[in-house]
């Protein structure tokens, strides 16, 4: 069974340590164990009782009400709250823990169900990104592996590419052509993929070309295309702090105006450009495709 830090407790709930630790003196809630040196752990069912009183917290219950309940009246209150697909919140919990877990069936049942409420654009905004936000921020401080980001990911691509299906093209009088690409070193699709379904639902025309793309092939893909536009998406803590540099390298393959979408945008400073379109967050992107 795999043991965390309490520090890793800290990046998977979101409740800093001193917290906890006052949780624990006070309340005596979910107190840690200990390993033969003395050292401090907390255990999976140590994290999943956290996520569950982090949950009702999260939901207006006090923390003194909270430590009042057995483990079963808790667990029935957060079950009751797992099936709110609107509570966003819990879902990205929920998520999170699925994904600890490599539980492929409770993963689906919860992306199903928030897209079959919300929307496929709904359940994006306000789960889906956050929720992936949250996953490499645990990957980064080694509380989750990449293993897990890689799990996350192919279950919530799978579910894009099953929605870019089903969407029926509607007619439109004058569509505007996209390229959709990833730069080298940018491997996370799931921002791409999302345009694609919205270019499609919004009647426009889009090549795919997928990720890690060689700065040289685009021109080529570009002459050989002609696109109206050009959109990529910058997530990859991989790609470094000097997204600017990767932005010009881009640029200075197109002829044609560049959407940038992901993380890094809303992250970092932009230089902008006459050329350049950044696009923050889904708000921004569903205005601009549903307007040209």
């Amino acid at each position: 069974m795999k043991r965390f830090s309490i520090s890793d407790i800290e990046s998977f709930t979101g409740i800093k340590a001193h917290t906890l630790r006052a949780w624990e003196k006070r309340f005596n809630l979910v107190p840690p164990k200990r390993t033969s040196t003395n050292i401090r752990f907390y255990d999976e069912q140590d994290l999943k009782m956290l996520l569950n009183i982090v949950t009702l917290n999260e939901n207006g219950y006090k923390i003194s009400k909270i430590a009042s309940l057995s483990s079963e009246q808790i667990n029935h209150l957060v079950a009751q709250m797992k099936a709110d697909w609107n509570n966003d919140a819990v879902q990205v919990l929920n998520l999170s823990e699925a994904t600890l877990r490599y539980d492929e069936e409770t993963f689906s049942k919860i992306l199903s169900g928030c897209i079959k409420e919300m929307g496929l654009v709904k359940t994006m905004d306000i789960v889906l990104f956050p929720f992936m936000k949250r996953v490499g921020m645990l990957w980064q401080t080694s509380t989750l592996d990449p293993a897990h980001e890689h799990f996350a990911g192919n279950l919530i691509r799978d579910q894009l590419i099953i929605a870019i299906a089903k969407v029926k093209k509607p007619i439109k009088k004058s569509p505007k052509r996209f390229l959709l690409f990833l730069p080298e070193a940018e491997t996370h699709e799931i921002g791409l993929l999302f345009a694609r379904y919205l270019l499609k639902r919004c009647g426009h025309d889009a090549l795919y070309i997928g990720q890690d793309i060689p700065y040289s092939d685009i021109n080529k893909v570009i002459d050989a295309f002609k696109p109206d536009y050009a959109f990529m998406v910058l997530t990859s803590l991989n790609l470094g702090k000097d997204v600017n540099k990767i932005i010009g390298k881009v640029m200075g393959n197109l002829g044609v105006p560049l959407l940038v979408a992901g993380s890094l945008i809303s992250e970092f400073d932009i230089v902008m450009n006459e050329r350049l379109i950044p696009l923050k967050n889904v708000c921004d992107m569903v205005d601009f495709l549903e307007e040209i």
